[in-house]
This record gives C-alpha cells, sequence and structure tokens, in this order.
C-alpha cells in the first residue's frame, strides 16, 4: 500500500511539472493559489487528481499484470 501510494505521489509531481513547467518556475505560489479557480475539461479544482489518477490506472494495469503472471 505504502509503494502505491509513493508511485501515486510521484505520478502527481511529474505530471504537474511536465504540464505546468514554466507556471512553477516563473510564479510557482500563484499558480497554486489559482488551482481553485480553474476550469480544466469542467473538473476545476480537482483536476489534477483525476488526471493522476487515469495515468496511475494505466500504469497500474501493466503492473498488475506483470507481477500476478511473474510471482
Amino acid at each position: 500500500m505504502k509503494k502505491e501510494f509513493i508511485v501515486f505521489i510521484g505520478t502527481f509531481i511529474i505530471l504537474s511539472l511536465l504540464m505546468h513547467f514554466a507556471e512553477f518556475l516563473s510564479f510557482p505560489l500563484t499558480h497554486i493559489n489559482n488551482l481553485g479557480t480553474s476550469g480544466a475539461y469542467g473538473f476545476g479544482s480537482f483536476h489534477p487528481l483525476i488526471f493522476t489518477l487515469l495515468i496511475y490506472i494505466v500504469i497500474f494495469i501493466p503492473r498488475f499484470i506483470y507481477r500476478s503472471i511473474f510471482k
């Protein structure tokens, strides 16, 4: 469970930095404060968690299949 949480948080950080690299370099606190008013695809402030969960599921499925076959 702890390992999966670390993978989820790592995915969240990597996705955040890849998608908003310029904002984090130029004005990170303002960018984080504006998260409450964001409107990404209608998800609002939950869009980072929703997109991270989707990518995590895409990563988790092959890992689960690999572990179930070779363990």
